[in-house]
C-alpha cells in the first residue's frame, strides 16, 4: 500500500467511524423518543378508563346502598311512603318562582 492510500484510509476511517455514531445515536433518541410518548399516551387512556369505571363503582354503590334501605326497611312503610309520593301533585314540589 502506498502512503496515500494508508492516509486516505486513516482519514475515512476518522471521519466515517464519528458519523456512523453520530447517525446510530440520533436514530436511536428517536426511538426512545418514540416509545416514551407512546407509554405516555397509554398513560392517559389508562388514567382516563381508570376514572370511568370508579364512577361507574361509585354509581353502582349507591345503587346498592338504595336496595339495601329498601330490603332492611319495613315493607309497608316502604310501600306507603310509594303511594304517597304517587298522591303528590308534580306542581306541589315545585319551588313557588317556577308556579308563576
Amino acid at each position: 500500500m502506498s502512503d496515500a492510500t494508508s492516509l486516505m484510509l486513516i482519514v475515512s476511517i476518522a471521519v466515517g467511524l464519528p458519523m456512523i455514531a453520530v447517525t446510530l445515536t440520533e436514530i436511536t433518541k428517536r426511538q426512545i423518543a418514540f416509545k416514551e410518548r407512546k407509554l405516555e399516551l397509554m398513560a392517559d387512556r389508562t388514567a382516563e378508563k381508570a376514572a370511568q369505571y370508579a364512577a361507574h363503582v361509585e354509581r353502582l354503590e349507591q345503587r346498592m346502598r338504595v336496595l339495601e334501605r329498601i330490603a332492611t326497611d319495613k315493607g309497608v312503610d316502604l310501600a306507603a311512603q310509594i303511594e304517597t309520593l304517587r298522591d303528590e301533585p308534580v306542581l306541589a314540589n315545585l319551588p313557588n318562582e317556577e308556579l308563576n
